[in-house]
């Protein structure tokens, strides 16, 4: 897969930029500010139609208009495919293929990007929403199905906390309306923790080997933490999580009728790293931490690729500033020579001049490309 060109229109502070991209390694350099990021974001956006900065859509609208444009000219399995995506104040959004409107689930199967920022190297360092939402990503780029699963969940999720609120206000709850609620959220929420329990297993096995090349010494494991079923449960089918979820609901049914939400299920899981069995997040140094990350996105590249026999379009945001040499150079030496690259950084002096050889590169000032 390559993308062969970009263009913006109205994206952030990008009134118009066209990007032809030639050769397989791209550099954008620039001042903060000047619009870097913005271009790898709408690059993110269209493989996943969503921001990697807002959950807010309308903020990528560039201030006093009124909707934003990109489109994109990409060679998948030697086909020509053009993809836009048109989002108005409105909300309103457009999505063509080939000039002719499509669906979400066919949008995103045509653009697969791995995308590691600075803030990707805070992924240990936060939130346990911050790892879902990192293994979610994941996921969704393989199984695009996955995204309708979880979307299920959040519907569901969303309305028996109603219900519960209600009946809280209303002074009155119908049990039998909960237990349809508690049955519809274990059979969705079975189905997200079983793929992501078996999707972490393989993503494990390729970060380990990625982890010791940098580290030596260091063995690197991953555990899935369920609030049901605990941490490295043997549990694997989805009929035996699926009982567990039942039966955990049924043990906690009146907290969640007491706090007026559903207060177990993969809404509330996480995901832990260990370096020789010590927790990362606790003991781990700000070193480490990164090595993992590092391993983990390079993992990520490798699965996809593996998976759909299609390599996605890497995207690194200014990451090499925060790595020390050792790291920079194995993140470098480690991509693909054909996987197309697109690096956004400050200025050119992170790089060799032997990598600076096949790279093309752009300027950004306030938006435009100089």
């Amino acid at each position: 897969m390559k993308l062969k060109n970009l263009k913006l229109t109205n994206y952030r502070n990008c009134e118009e930029i066209i990007l032809d991209f030639n050769k397989t390694k791209a550099l954008i350099i620039g001042k903060n500010a000047q619009g870097k990021t913005n271009i790898l974001e709408s690059i993110y956006y269209l493989s996943s139609l969503k921001s990697s900065r807002t959950s807010n859509i309308a903020e990528l609208i560039k201030f006093d208009k009124n909707y934003f444009k990109v489109e994109a000219d990409i060679i998948k399995s030697n086909t020509d495919i053009n993809i836009s995506v048109n989002y108005n104040n409105d909300k309103k959004r457009e999505l063509k293929i080939n000039k002719v409107k499509s669906t979400i689930k066919d949008f995103k199967s045509v653009l697969k990007t791995v995308l590691f920022s600075t803030s990707d190297l805070l992924l240990l360092r936060g939130a346990p929403q911050d790892r879902r939402d990192w293994l979610d990503r994941a996921i969704s780029q393989i199984y695009p199905a996955y995204d309708d699963r979880l979307s299920k969940y959040e519907k569901i999720r969303t309305q028996k906390n109603n219900f519960l609120k209600d009946a809280a206000k209303n002074g009155n709850l119908n049990e039998n309306l909960l237990d349809v609620y508690n049955e519809q959220m274990s059979v969705t929420g079975s189905n997200i923790i079983y793929i992501r329990k078996k999707f972490l297993k393989e993503i494990e096995r390729i970060a380990q080997e990625k982890h010791k090349n940098i580290s030596e010494t260091e063995n690197l494991s991953i555990n899935y933490d369920s609030n049901f079923l605990g941490i490295n449960n043997e549990t694997e089918e989805i009929e035996q999580i699926q009982y567990a979820f039942l039966e955990a609901l049924v043990e906690r049914k009146q907290e969640e009728i007491r706090r007026c939400q559903a207060c177990i299920g993969p809404h509330r899981d996480d995901i832990i790293f260990y370096i020789n069995n010590q927790e990362a997040t606790k003991f781990a140094s700000q070193g480490q931490q990164r090595t993992i990350v590092l391993a983990l996105k390079l993992s990520e590249l490798e699965i996809i690729t593996d998976k759909t026999s299609d390599e996605p379009v890497l995207l690194l945001d200014d990451v090499l500033a925060e790595l020390d040499d050792i790291r920079q150079n194995f993140l470098l030496k480690s991509i693909n020579p054909d996987t197309q690259t697109i690096i956004t950084s400050v200025d050119t002096i992170l790089f060799e001049d032997e990598f600076l050889k096949d790279v093309e590169i752009y300027k950004i000032e306030n938006g435009q490309i100089i």
